[in-house]
Order: C-alpha cells, then sequence, then structure tokens
C-alpha cells in the first residue's frame, strides 16, 4: 500500500514527470509559440489589406482586422467546432501573403471557407491559382478600376444616444478609414443639464456590458464636438426633428438613424426629411404602416430607394433568417416564437406606474410577461409565413443576450442531425452566414454570447426532435451587439451596397443542408 511519505519520496512517479510528460511539455511551448509568431506575421498583413485595398479578412464571420495575435488564435480555435480540422495559422498566413501580392477590389473575404475548398481542391492546382479563380470577382473589379477610387463617405447622423446608439457609434468608429463607406458625423440628443457633453462622452468611453471602447475620445465643450479616434462629432441638442439645420454643420445627405422609437410610422418620421441635409431615415426599432421592416439578408433587396425604412426589431433579426433557412430546406406549417429577453430601457426599476401591461414592475427582480411584435414582424419579412406563426415574450432580470424559443410543426418528419446539419452549413457558407451562427457546447451560456456579431447563433445541442414533424430551436442572441451590426449592414445597402462577400456563397445550401463541414461545388 501507498503511503504519505513514498507518494512524496524523491524519484517518485509524483516528483519526477515521465520523459513523455517532459516532450509533451516542450512540444506543446514549441506549437504555441510557432502560432503566435504566425499570427504576429498576420498582423502587418491584415492591416495593409484593410487600408490599402478595403479588403476586411474574416474567419467564418469574425473580423480579423484590428485584432490582437491571441484573439487572432481564438478565432482560428473556433473553427474546429464547426469544421472537421481546426484551421491551421499556417494556412491563414499563406493565404494572407498571396492575397498581400495580389491586386483587388474592396471586399470581406472569409479565409476560414476559402482555405477549406482549398483543402477540398482535387485539381492540384497552386494556392495562387486557386486564389486567382475563387477571387476573380474582386480582381475584375480592381482591373475595371472599380475598387481604384473611393467616394467620399456618406453622412451619417445618429438620433439619440442610447443602447443602440452607442452601439452602432462603435461600429461605425470601428470601420471609420480611408476607405470608410459610411462617416459618423454628428449625434442629436436632448440636453440634460451641466456637463452633459462630458457624461455622454464617458457613456461611449466606459459601457458596463461592452467594457470600454476600443481607442482614444477628447471632449471639445466649446464646440459641442467628440473626437473618437481621429473621427469628429458633432453633437446637436433638439427636441424636435425638423428643426436641426445640418447643412449649417456642413452635413448634407445624411441617413438619419432615429435610434429613439419615439416615431414608428411614415408621418412622423418624415420630420426628419424637413431637416435640411438629411436625406433618408433609419429606424432601429419596428415600423407601422407602410414602412418596410427589413431583415438583412432576406429582404434588403427591397429597400430600393424609399427615404423611411426600419430595420425591425432585435429579435426579428434574430429568428427570421432561422426561419427562412428551415422553410425553404422543409417548409413550415405552423410556429410559435417564445422570447426570453433581457430588461430593457422601458421597463421600471422599481415597481412604478407604466402605460404598459406588467412593464411597471421591478425589471430586476421579476420575471415578465409581455407582447411581442416579432411574429407579426417576422410575417412581413417572409410572406410565405403570414398568418402560421404566434409570439411571446419574457422579459427577465439579465442586462443583455436573449434567447428565442421556436415551436415548428414542418412539412414533414425531420431528424436532429438533418435540422442541426443545415443550420450549421447555412452558418458557413449560406448567403446567410452573416445572419446565422451555430455553436454546440453542453456548457454555453448567455453571457458567452456577449458581443456576437451574428444575428442570431443556433444551439445545436439544444434542439429538440422526435422524428416527428415536429421541432424546437433555441436561438441566441445578443439584442445590441447583433442587432447593431444587422442596422450596420442596412446602412451600407442604403448607401449602395455592402462590399462584395468571398469566396461567393454557395447555391442551394440554405435549402439543403448536408450536416459535414464546408463542400465544394
Amino acid at each position: 500500500m501507498r503511503t504519505e511519505a513514498n507518494q512524496d519520496r524523491p524519484g517518485s512517479a509524483r516528483t519526477l514527470p515521465t520523459r513523455h510528460q517532459a516532450e509533451t511539455r516542450d512540444r506543446l511551448r514549441r506549437d504555441w509559440a510557432d502560432k503566435l509568431a504566425a499570427a504576429e506575421a498576420m498582423v502587418p498583413l491584415i492591416g495593409r489589406l484593410y487600408r490599402r485595398d478595403d479588403i476586411v479578412p474574416s474567419v467564418y464571420g469574425r473580423p480579423l482586422v484590428g485584432q490582437s495575435p491571441i484573439a487572432i488564435l481564438k478565432a482560428h480555435r473556433s473553427t474546429r467546432r464547426l469544421d472537421d480540422a481546426e484551421l491551421s495559422v499556417e494556412e491563414t498566413l499563406a493565404i494572407l501573403t498571396e492575397l498581400d501580392t495580389m491586386s483587388l477590389s474592396s471586399a470581406s473575404v472569409d479565409i476560414a471557407d476559402l482555405a477549406a475548398r482549398y483543402r477540398a481542391d482535387r485539381l492540384g492546382v497552386t494556392l495562387r491559382e486557386f486564389l486567382d479563380d475563387e477571387l476573380f470577382l474582386a480582381r475584375g473589379a480592381a482591373a475595371s478600376g472599380v475598387g481604384g477610387s473611393h467616394p467620399v463617405p456618406r453622412d451619417v447622423v445618429l438620433y439619440g444616444f442610447g443602447r443602440i446608439g452607442r452601439m452602432l457609434a462603435r461600429i461605425l468608429l470601428e470601420r471609420a478609414g480611408t476607405h470608410a463607406p459610411l462617416a459618423l458625423r454628428a449625434v442629436v440628443v436632448r440636453r440634460r443639464g451641466p456637463n452633459d457633453l462630458i457624461k455622454r462622452a464617458s457613456l461611449l468611453r466606459r459601457d458596463s456590458i461592452h467594457g470600454p471602447f476600443a481607442g482614444t475620445i477628447s471632449v471639445d465643450e466649446e464646440h459641442d464636438t467628440i473626437t473618437a479616434n481621429g473621427t469628429l462629432i458633432q453633437f446637436i441638442s433638439s427636441d424636435a426633428p425638423a428643426t436641426v439645420d445640418y447643412r449649417a454643420y456642413g452635413i448634407d445627405d445624411a441617413i438619419v438613424v432615429d435610434t429613439t422609437g419615439r416615431w414608428r410610422d411614415a408621418e412622423g418620421l418624415g420630420q426628419h426629411l424637413l431637416a435640411p441635409g438629411a436625406s433618408r431615415v433609419l429606424l432601429t426599432a419596428p415600423g407601422k404602416g407602410d414602412v418596410k421592416n427589413i431583415v438583412h439578408g432576406i429582404n434588403h433587396h427591397s429597400i430600393g430607394d424609399d427615404p423611411v425604412v426600419s430595420a425591425a426589431s432585435c429579435t426579428t433579426n434574430a429568428i427570421v433568417p432561422v426561419l427562412k433557412a428551415v422553410s425553404s430546406a422543409f417548409g413550415i406549417v405552423h410556429g410559435h416564437v417564445e422570447t426570453v429577453h433581457s430588461s430593457t430601457n422601458d421597463q421600471n426599476l422599481v415597481d412604478n406606474y407604466h402605460p404598459a401591461d406588467r412593464r411597471g414592475r421591478a425589471a430586476g427582480l421579476n420575471l415578465v410577461i409581455t407582447a411581442t411584435g416579432a411574429a407579426r414582424a417576422a410575417e412581413k419579412a417572409l410572406p410565405e409565413l403570414r398568418g402560421r406563426l404566434t409570439g411571446n415574450a419574457v422579459r427577465v432580470p439579465t442586462p443583455n443576450v436573449s434567447l428565442a424559443v421556436l415551436h415548428l410543426t414542418l412539412d414533414r418528419p425531420v431528424t436532429r442531425d438533418e435540422v442541426n446539419g443545415l443550420l450549421r452549413d447555412a452558418s458557413l457558407t449560406s448567403p446567410l452566414r452573416r445572419q446565422i451562427d451555430y455553436v454546440e457546447s453542453p456548457e454555453i451560456v448567455s453571457t458567452d454570447l456577449l458581443g456576437s456579431r451574428r444575428a442570431g447563433v443556433v444551439d445545436g445541442l439544444a434542439t429538440i426532435t422526435d422524428g416527428s414533424e415536429h421541432v424546437v430551436l433555441y436561438v441566441w442572441y445578443d439584442n445590441e451587439s447583433g442587432y447593431s451590426r444587422q442596422v450596420y449592414r442596412i446602412l451600407q445597402e442604403m448607401n449602395g451596397g455592402r462590399p462584395m462577400m468571398l469566396p461567393s456563397a454557395q447555391l442551394g445550401s440554405v435549402s439543403q443542408g448536408h450536416g459535414g463541414g464546408p463542400i465544394r461545388t
């Protein structure tokens, strides 16, 4: 019998590592050092591609621009849950090195997708030949001069500076640069007293949910401006949209993003168009009446020249892409959407009067059943589901990240693998890959999805099927960050379109899930 004494005796197995353990430790150290060196070598390549050519490299939708070497390695590590093998940094470095020598125009380039396609390629071509073929659209645009000259960025005004307003400001500032198509020029607020600008700058600088602002901020109270990462932002005081003269501040043909939600119909939102210098309006709440509710990835092509459009709600943006993928593949007879939503500013902190039912009760102490228009808005974005969806919501005492539970009856029986395979594929290579993310983890909780850039994240391990037509899907969504990314995408469409996304999405991948890794078509 082993005693405590001989367990600690010098030379025992407990105190002296085996040769295998020592070799394993050395190998792991070398592997990490090599990976870190490769990631460090990527940083200047990524920065140069972005600044020079407006190329945004990403790993399955996770942009690498502005990321640290450690963050780049984490993005590579995340691919193991979506692909058959983890994307190697050597593959990415080789692709970025080739991209740096190519003449390309503005595009978002998914390195992980390119690497998977190259691994699956059976033609025996070199990496450069493969990239020339896959990126011919960007090369052709550059050769024709489409990407050679960059227009003056479109002016953007934020009307309101609450949760979504500040999130949008961060995104616009993150994407500010030489080739940025959109420029944050002004923020319109109602003055609330002394040090108003100082306090608003502080709210932009520090956020209890999303953390500190990535950059520098300075305040000029004399001129009512904030400078963030080299971008001068004019703050304007007003209580009514039509009273602002944007041209007086050198702002013209601006898109005004109304983040207040005070006006929801065309007449109310049309007040913004009476302001000199404003030309279009985007509402960050569900629109009413004739105002189009746009979910990017689904019906953004219908924006057209409409002067007033809505970005719908965070819940609508989270569920509609998933519903579209499932409906296209299996058909939906009926569905019920139950959202478990974080508390919002429209609820009371303590019990007090509120015009809406139940929302007057203390948000931090209660689960609150409330109505949601997500189902009706989803039907507007997906007319084929009109009359087939119902919905309800429960507000919960968490500050951010919500969950939509979709109870669906389909046209035919399905298996869990079929449904998960479809949605996993949609997150990788389909036209909805900017909207849908997919995760399989037995330990995932809401805070793990904080900062998600996708509209919704399917929790694959939570999917329920019994081999019949009935399926239950769980879709997480960061109701601030994920939604604001969708709003930004609509802004780009209103300005003439988003940069091309390469390699091109694989046709049919939404309608036919294969359940495996990326496939070559």
